[in-house]
C-alpha cells in the first residue's frame, strides 16, 4: 500500500507539489522560504498555470479556514500577496479571481483576525498597478464588507478599532484600484458613493474609538479618526467634475439624518476637508450643493439653516479666494432670500403653512445674524480677490451694502 501511495503522490501535477512543499509541518514555523522561491520560479517560468495555482491555493485555503487551522491560512495568503507581487502577465486576471476569492471568504469569516488578514491582503493588491485589463471586475461586495467593518460594534474596544480601521483602508484601497480604470465598477456610483462616504464620515465623528489599539504596525498608530481624513482627502482629491455631486450629496444626508448642522463644529470640519481637497476649479460646485441644500430646508429649524448657513460661510469665503465668478452672487440672492424668509417666521412666529412648527425670535435673529455676517464676509473676500476697494463703484462690497439696505426697515 505504501509503494502505491508514493507513486500517486508521484503522479500529481507539479504546480500542486509545489505548492504542497510551501507549507510546513508545524504552521509556527511559518513559509518555507526556499519552496516559495521555487513556486514563483516555476509560476513565472510557467504562467499558463498561475490560475492553476491560484485554484489549489484558494481550495487549501478553503479547508484550513473550515477546520480552522488558521496558521495555515496565514501561510496562503502570504504566498498568494507574494505570487501577486511577482507575476504580472497576461494570465494574471484567473489568478487575481481566485486571490479575490479567498480574501472573501476571509471576510466573510466571524473571526477579527482573518477579516484584518484579508483587508491587509487586499490593500496590497490594491496597490499593485496590473499590466493587463481586468474587464469589468466587480468590487461590490468589497465595498458593502467594507463598509460595514467601518461601523462594527464589536464589544472589545481594542479589537473593535482595529476591525473599523481596516474597513477604512479596504475602502481606501478599493477606491485607488478602481479610480482611475474606465473597466473597473464606477466608484462613484451613488450606490457605492452612499456606503463609502457616510462609514467614513462615521468614524471622522466617532469619538469612542482607541488610537493605541494596534500595536506593532505603524500605520495603525493613528487613530481612525486620522486614518479616515486621509482616505477622505485622497478620495475627494481623486474626484473629477462629473462625480463631485455623487460625493457631497452622502456628506449632506448624513449631516440631515444625525442632527449634525446644530452642532457646527463637524459640518465646518467637513466642508473645510472637502473645500481644500477638491480640485480648486470644481470648487464651485460645492457652494451650489450647499446653496440648493439650503433652500431645501427652508422649513427647518432655525437652528438648521444657521447651521447651513454657517457651513456655507465657510466653503464660500475658502472658494471667492480661488476665484470669483457667478457662485460669489448666487451665495449673495440664495442668501437674501432665507434672510426675507426668516424675517417673515419671526413675525409669524412659525415657518410652516400650518402654524404647527413654531420657531421663536430669538432663533430667527441668530439666524439673520449668520447670514448677514456671511454675506459681508463674502462681500470682502470677493471685493479684494476683485482689487477694487470699498468704494469702487463696481466693487461687489458696494453690492452687498446695497442689497442690505433694503432690509434696513425689517431688521
Amino acid at each position: 500500500m505504501y509503494g502505491v501511495c508514493g507513486c500517486c503522490g508521484a503522479l500529481r501535477p507539479r504546480y500542486k507539489r509545489l505548492v504542497d512543499n510551501i507549507f510546513p509541518e508545524d504552521p509556527e514555523d511559518g513559509l518555507v522560504k526556499a519552496n516559495m522561491e521555487k513556486l514563483t520560479f516555476y509560476a513565472l517560468s510557467a504562467p499558463e498555470k498561475l490560475d492553476r495555482i491560484g485554484a489549489y491555493l484558494s481550495e487549501r485555503l478553503s479547508r484550513d479556514v473550515a477546520r480552522h487551522r488558521y496558521g495555515y491560512v496565514c501561510i496562503a495568503m502570504e504566498a498568494l500577496d507574494q505570487l501577486l507581487m511577482a507575476c504580472h502577465c497576461q494570465s494574471i486576471n484567473l489568478f487575481v479571481e481566485s486571490f479575490l476569492t479567498m480574501v472573501r471568504k476571509l471576510l466573510e469569516a466571524d473571526k477579527p483576525n482573518l477579516q484584518i488578514l484579508g483587508t491587509n491582503s487586499f490593500v496590497k493588491f490594491a496597490n499593485i498597478e496590473e499590466d493587463t485589463a481586468s474587464y469589468h471586475r466587480s468590487y461590490d461586495f468589497f465595498v458593502s464588507r467594507f463598509s460595514e467593518m467601518c461601523h462594527s460594534s464589536y464589544e472589545d474596544p481594542d479589537v473593535r478599532t482595529k476591525i473599523r480601521m481596516a474597513g477604512i483602508r479596504g475602502l481606501q484601497g478599493v477606491v485607488r484600484k478602481t479610480v482611475n480604470d474606465e473597466l473597473q465598477a464606477n466608484i462613484w456610483e451613488p450606490q457605492h458613493m452612499d456606503k463609502i462616504v457616510p462609514s467614513l464620515l462615521f468614524n471622522l465623528q466617532d469619538p469612542g474609538t482607541d488610537s493605541s489599539a494596534s500595536p506593532g504596525c505603524d500605520k495603525e498608530k493613528e487613530s481612525p479618526a486620522d486614518l479616515t481624513e486621509r482616505c477622505l482627502r485622497e478620495l475627494l482629491g481623486r474626484a473629477a467634475y462629473g462625480n463631485i455631486k455623487n460625493a457631497i450629496k452622502p456628506v449632506l444626508m448624513h449631516l440631515d439624518n444625525h442632527a449634525l448642522w446644530e452642532g457646527r463644529s463637524f459640518a465646518v470640519r467637513c466642508f473645510k476637508i472637502i473645500m481644500y481637497s477638491i480640485q480648486s476649479q470644481h470648487s464651485h460646485l460645492v457652494i451650489q450643493q450647499l446653496l440648493g441644500h439650503l433652500d431645501a430646508n427652508s422649513k427647518s429649524t432655525a437652528t438648521v439653516r444657521a447651521g447651513i448657513v454657517e457651513v456655507l460661510s465657510e466653503a464660500a469665503v475658502i472658494e471667492a479666494s480661488g476665484s470669483v465668478g457667478p457662485t460669489v452672487l448666487e451665495v449673495f440672492n440664495t442668501l437674501l432670500k432665507q434672510l426675507r424668509l426668516s424675517v417673515d417666521y419671526e413675525v409669524t412666529g412659525c415657518y410652516d403653512a400650518y402654524g404647527s412648527r413654531n420657531t421663536t425670535k430669538e432663533e430667527e435673529r441668530q439666524l439673520q445674524e449668520a447670514v448677514i455676517k456671511t454675506i459681508g464676509q463674502c462681500g470682502y473676500v470677493a471685493n479684494t480677490a476683485l482689487g477694487t476697494g470699498p468704494g469702487h463703484k463696481g466693487g461687489v462690497l458696494i453690492h452687498t451694502c446695497t442689497a442690505l439696505g433694503n432690509w434696513g426697515p425689517l431688521l
